[in-house]
């Protein structure tokens, strides 16, 4: 028998060649950032990745989770704590705790939050996203409209707000998982289950959060079914007042003077604060809802209106509510009582130079790969939990980082657009690996 250096050497001509190539590859890999992983090598990623975001979709949209639903909100999130598991992180399942700003609409048991952490290795830059998982629908709907594919667009109760952004989440983090990527200082994630009542629970820690990282990435839908995406920098605050009167009941043909009619005080009221809207500034007020009285034949006793409130500035929410206050002493029935009730549900958010910058990063990145990315910088009346976020923060915070879809709380028409998927992974993921190699 030859020796082994005999045979290795006559086999080595012929072996050299591709154990070097392989060798020079795995080197390049080695010494390669992730950033610097090739856009098309990425984009076939995702495109690889985009059906298991769709499975993911169907069994997200399958799990009936409306905001007071806490029976299926624990279902969901018992699914994202373990998809988030799965990739590596540490999960923390958080109960709503003795900070929750209860309103009028908050349910007596809040959604839960799942947190999780994700470790870099060699990066320094830290990453919020956040998204959420409940819905406006009440359970029973989803049997009206299920989960389903039609062309170029997914069906769904929840679909578009924001089960989409939980799974633009997941795929996310596996494409970067795929990659070997760890060159960031930690990537956090929340999913929160009180956003469609104005997060009453999970506010404080958004707050919290958004001040310990280095840049916030919300995943709110990315614009409407024809495109182009859209990337918001700016939302309205959002508010509510509640006037309620008490009169006295009486019948309505025997003994109508015995009674003070609440709903003629109620309109009086409605009336003499119609004005407090001032277009200039982004500040709106609007009486939408009211109801009075017991039958047709008795005085009403009570009545209650409320009114949607919109506001570009932190300062108007102070500014309504004292005028409001100072409105309802002048009565039209004095023997009346009027009260107001007024909550502050979601501040505004503005843009900052630190948001613009990374507003112009991410178009960038979004022309390099032939996405059309527009920003939006002034407020269009839509409120945002990224907002809270940024209440504690010089750091850029950025809404719309979801895919395109449609007919969100609507129960006949809600959908994502397929085609946007696949290329709002490659952003995103680009965008953290731009984002995690420093602060």
């Amino acid at each position: 028998m030859k020796p082994l250096t005999s045979r290795f050497a006559r086999l080595l001509p012929g072996v050299l060649p591709s154990l070097l190539l392989a060798l020079s590859a795995i080197s390049a890999h080695a010494q390669t950032p992730a950033a610097a992983v090739p856009l098309p090598a990425l984009q076939a990623l995702a495109a690889q990745e985009q059906p298991a975001l769709l499975k993911t979709l169907q069994q997200l949209v399958e799990i009936e989770s409306g905001s007071s639903d806490r029976q299926g909100l624990d279902r969901i999130a018992a699914v994202v704590s373990q998809r988030l598991k799965d990739l590596g992180g540490e999960v923390t399942l958080l109960e709503p705790g003795a900070d929750l700003y209860r309103m009028f609409d908050t349910p007596e048991k809040v959604g839960p939050m799942v947190l999780a952490r994700f470790k870099g290795c060699q990066g320094r830059g830290k990453v919020l996203l956040i998204a959420h998982m409940d819905t406006v629908y009440p359970r029973g709907m989803l049997a009206q409209q299920p989960f389903r594919i039609e062309g170029q667009r997914a069906y769904g109760l929840g679909i578009a707000d924001d089960k989409q952004g939980v799974a633009t989440i997941l795929h996310v983090l596996a494409m970067l998982k795929a990659t070997g990527w760890k060159d960031c200082g930690e990537i956090t994630v929340l999913i929160n289950g009180d956003e469609e009542i104005s997060s009453p629970a999970s506010r404080h820690r958004i707050t919290q959060l958004g001040g310990e990282h280095d840049a916030v990435l919300s995943f709110e839908g990315g614009g409407g079914p024809e495109g182009p995406d859209i990337l918001r920098l700016a939302t309205s605050g959002i508010g509510a007042a509640t006037l309620s009167v008490k009169g006295r009941a009486s019948h309505a043909g025997a003994a109508p003077e015995r009674g003070v009619n609440a709903l003629y005080e109620l309109s009086h009221q409605v009336l003499q604060a119609r004005d407090l809207s001032d277009p200039k500034v982004g500040r709106q007020v609007h009486w939408t809802v009211s109801r009075s009285g017991v039958v047709r034949n008795m005085i009403p006793p009570t009545a209650e209106a409320s009114a949607d409130v919109r506001v570009e500035r932190v300062e108007d929410f102070d500014l309504i509510e004292a005028e409001l206050r100072k409105r309802i002493q002048n009565r039209l029935l004095p023997e009346s009582e009027v009260s107001l009730s007024f909550e502050r549900r979601r501040p505004p958010l503005h843009a900052t130079p630190a948001s613009r910058a990374l507003g112009a990063t991410l178009t960038t990145l979004a022309a390099e790969q032939g996405l059309a990315l527009v920003v939006r910088d002034v407020p269009t009346g839509g409120g945002t939990d990224a907002a809270f976020a940024a209440a504690a923060t010089r750091a850029p915070v950025v809404e719309g980082l979801g895919v395109r879809g449609f007919g969100a709380h609507s129960n006949q028409a809600e959908f994502v657009q397929l085609d946007s998927i696949a290329p709002k992974l490659v952003l995103v993921a680009r965008a953290l690996m731009a984002l995690g190699a420093k602060p």
